[in-house]
């Protein structure tokens, strides 16, 4: 849903942190606006003792902007930049670090299909689909030394009850971007 058809998250703050900004980061592009009393989705908060988190509010305007800086800011030798994007903003994740080859070390999806309709269990495959489609720029962000890869799909297991794209809030992301980031 468009961020004018839902005002309500695009109130508060643009960028929520949290975390030692100067250590290895997570840069978060939330396109459904959690965390507008400036504090990180509880299931994160936890991530921002071993990493800084910048929870990018995408509804709230200047947050890919914010976004756009920390990649931009990154030098050779600083710390490990991730990036998660989910659902709708996948695209523009991809663009956002191709603009900044070898800042970030990972970019990890979270249903990048899920703009499309998808019947019940479906998602992995529209998302593995939608990842072949951008192989020209994803071939570009992991010869310069970005990890690119899904790490969770709605739909998956038969207790899911939540349709794509899975919020980023939702413990299975965290424990996906957990592993992928090596955190356990």
């Amino acid at each position: 849903m468009a961020a004018e058809a839902r005002p309500a998250r695009s109130e508060g703050p643009s960028v929520v942190t949290a975390g030692d900004a100067s250590g290895p980061k997570v840069i978060v592009l939330d396109p459904a606006g959690a965390g507008k009393h400036d504090e990180l989705p509880a299931t994160w908060r936890p991530m921002a003792a071993e990493r800084a988190v910048f929870w990018c509010r995408v509804p709230a305007g200047g947050a890919l902007t914010e976004a756009d800086d920390v990649l931009g800011d990154a030098g050779p030798a600083d710390p490990d930049i991730a990036v998660v994007a989910g659902g709708p903003f996948a695209a523009e994740a991809l663009q956002l670090v191709e603009r900044h080859p070898g800042a970030a070390t990972h970019l990890l999806l979270v249903d990048p299909a899920s703009d499309a309709f998808l019947p019940a269990g479906a998602a992995a495959a529209a998302n593995d689909a939608w990842l072949a489609e951008h192989d020209d720029v994803v071939s570009k962000l992991r010869e310069a030394g970005t990890e690119v890869r899904i790490v969770a799909s709605s739909g998956e297991r038969p207790d899911d009850r939540v349709p794509p794209p899975l919020p980023l809030g939702h413990p299975d992301v965290v424990t996906a971007v957990r592993s992928a980031l090596g955190l356990g």
